[in-house]
């Protein structure tokens, strides 16, 4: 007797062409729920992955009812003289179904591995969401897909109890391997049954290890590939000409982008938060403006906003003129369309795309390939990348990473630049050189900057005009040196680095008594209202006994003792006791911030030691959490607009 082996054709090609239905419609199921953020979520879920668990004559039993002779599909597809039961389509659909949730699970798990912050960038860049989905998560997501199909393919190819329920068993037509094995074998058959047996088993095992096959890192694989072959050599960040002259870069905005004079971003917006409600105005010049404030203060999530990654309650944000934002008359500008340029903390480089690819990424697309090869190697030459564009980010150092990532936010000529806290995963040497490199890219940039950081020294040599925030509101803007010199409130100082506070007390116009100091203290600055703190920063606190003379200004000079020290490569943080020697370790009012070569000198001086809180050091501190603004006025001398004003933007 001839063996008829029409399973394996009829299995093949059933279990080929459910997989191709299972894949498109899988991965348009898992990109929907990926992005879906509604409160049917579970339920939707649920659903769509129900034949994945379900008895398969179950789920056959539920197609039946829906493509029979009386069902509601059924009844329409009569009406064109078509029937599904019991034909060879019979056997796709049912192979489709019982495939779909595999397929749809794990795409939906490809897609979740991905780091949102990637498809945040790719919008930032000007892609539409079909270009974010086609060039971002897709690629991304590859090895992951290419599993989920080989899995379909397989659940297909072993679909058993719902295929046999809607299609039958016809020799020749719907009898597919799973069911020539049942039938086999319950003829008695076992020969027969057996090499069916054997013939899956080798489906399945090749299956298993195309499964294997791409799901290992094939990044990790490409790089050493190329590294074996010589091409790949990681550079000495130590080693990198950093001394050399940065190219200046020239902007050549395109009709469509034409910067007015002058440049101006507007924000003033609301948005609840889980933690606390954000609730910030302010403007900003083409000079760099820094935004400081502990972690969650809402510094990011206020560049989100401006960026179109996040949509405010309430509100508006213009930026030149265009209004990218604004609640009342329900203007949502698209990403893509707010021509802003952004720096992630994470770098935010595509691993799938080469250097020269990421920064090209941004660029118009009508330009030419010849101008976009130009313009890449313009923005390789300014971050001293020069030579590295055929390589991927996994082989570059962190530091390299963020210059590329610079180099892409700049080579699309955004019309603003948002850096979010761009130095925090970096080693300090890397940080002090990147933030040169930063510096004078942005002296060339013509558009406005937002700097986020919570390091105020940083955000203090980048930025002349600070913006300090917490939970959500402003506490204080303006000049830097300003808001350092006279922060005004309590909050305000500790934000920007003050270490020594104290509960003060009024005692007349131009004294008070600083009660955790245990002193009486002559200030020079008028007592403002709502006087609550006095404070004075730990290096500004002077030793007298140093100078080798006697201070012109005899006022607030105390014996102190030291408690404990701690260092630092060059400075001493002496902690001292004022009036009386310490009792522990503990028992200390003021830290004082000293050189090494104060420290030596200190150290031969017999205590107690004299030390000054000189009056025009002294800040004098409000429990007030209002807005602040300050204005510009000499340095020596500077002046602050009250809440009554806070109102007016800092000039």
């Amino acid at each position: 007797m001839t063996l008829d082996w029409s399973p394996i054709w009829i299995s093949l090609k059933t279990a080929a062409l459910a997989t191709v239905f299972a894949f498109f419609l899988g991965a348009i199921a898992a990109r929907t729920m990926f992005k879906y953020r509604g409160k049917a979520k579970g339920l939707i879920d649920g659903i769509l992955t129900a034949p994945l668990v379900l008895p398969p004559t179950v789920v056959g039993f539920f197609l039946l009812l829906l493509l029979g002779k009386y069902g509601p599909i059924g009844r329409l597809l009569r009406l064109v003289d078509v029937t599904i039961i019991f034909t060879w389509y019979a056997a796709v659909i049912a192979a489709t179904v019982v495939a779909f949730p595999l397929m749809y699970k794990t795409a939906l798990g490809a897609f979740q591995q991905i780091d949102r912050t990637l498809l945040s960038s790719a919008r930032t860049l000007g892609a539409t969401e079909w270009q974010v989905f086609w060039k971002v998560l897709l690629p991304l997501a590859r090895p992951g897909l290419i599993s989920g199909v080989l899995l379909a393919f397989a659940r297909a190819l072993g679909e058993f109890g719902a295929t046999l329920m809607l299609a039958g068993s016809i020799p020749g037509k719907t009898q597919t391997l799973p069911i020539a094995i049942f039938f086999a074998a319950e003829s008695g058959d076992m020969t027969e049954a057996l090499l069916w047996v054997s013939v899956m088993l080798g489906l399945s095992l090749t299956i298993v290890v195309g499964v294997n096959y791409w799901n290992d890192n094939r990044p990790q694989k490409r790089i050493r590939k190329r590294a074996k072959e010589g091409y790949l050599t990681l550079v000495d960040e130590s080693l990198l000409p950093w001394d050399h002259p940065v190219t200046p870069l020239t902007w050549e905005y395109t009709s469509t982008s034409v910067l007015p004079n002058p440049i101006e971003l507007i924000v003033d917006i609301q948005k609840k938060l889980p933690e606390f409600t954000l609730n910030v105005s302010f403007s900003s010049n083409q000079l760099p403006l820094g935004l400081l404030g502990g972690s969650g203060a809402g510094k990011s999530f206020i560049l989100r906003c401006i960026a179109g990654l996040e949509t405010p309650d309430e509100g508006c944000i213009v930026l030149n003129g265009r209004v990218l934002f604004d609640s009342r008359r329900g203007i949502n500008l698209p990403i893509r369309d707010r021509r802003v340029g952004f720096l992630f903390q994470n770098y935010a480089l595509f691993p799938h795309l080469t250097v020269a690819q990421n920064i090209a990424f941004g660029l118009p697309k009508t330009l030419s390939s010849r101008a976009i090869r130009q313009r890449v190697e313009k923005q390789l030459i300014a971050v001293q990348l020069q030579g590295l564009g055929d390589r991927y980010p996994q082989e570059l150092s962190g530091g390299q990473q963020q210059r590329v990532a610079l180099a892409r936010a700049l080579a699309s000529e955004p019309d603003i630049l948002l850096l979010d806290e761009p130095f925090s995963a970096l080693d300090t040497y890397l940080r002090d050189q990147l933030e040169k490199l930063l510096r004078l890219s942005l002296i060339h940039f013509p558009g406005a900057t937002l700097f986020v950081s919570h390091n105020l020294e940083e955000a203090y040599r980048i930025c002349p005009n600070l913006l300090i925030l917490d939970e959500g509101q402003i506490m204080a803007q303006g000049p830097k040196q300003d808001i350092f010199d006279t922060p005004y409130s309590f909050r305000v100082a500790q934000l920007t680095g003050c270490k020594n506070f104290s509960r003060a007390l009024i005692q007349s116009e131009n004294t008070v008594t600083a009660l955790d100091w245990g002193c009486t203290l002559k200030v020079n600055e008028p007592i403002p209202d709502d006087f609550a703190h006095v404070a004075i920063r730990a290096h500004h606190l002077i030793f007298p006994e140093l100078k080798g003379q006697p201070p012109k200004c005899q006022d607030n000079i105390f014996p102190a003792w030291l408690t404990t020290t701690s260092e630092t490569q060059h400075r001493m943080t002496l902690y001292l006791k004022l009036n009386s020697a310490p009792t522990s370790p503990f028992d200390y009012h003021l830290q004082v911030e000293v050189f090494k070569n104060q420290w030596n000198a200190l150290q031969h001086l017999s205590q107690p030691w004299q030390i000054q809180l000189h009056p025009s050091r002294l800040m004098l501190l409000q429990n007030s959490s209002g807005s602040i603004s300050l204005e510009y006025q000499p340095s020596h001398s500077p002046r602050m607009t009250r809440d009554d004003r806070s109102n007016q933007q800092p000039s």
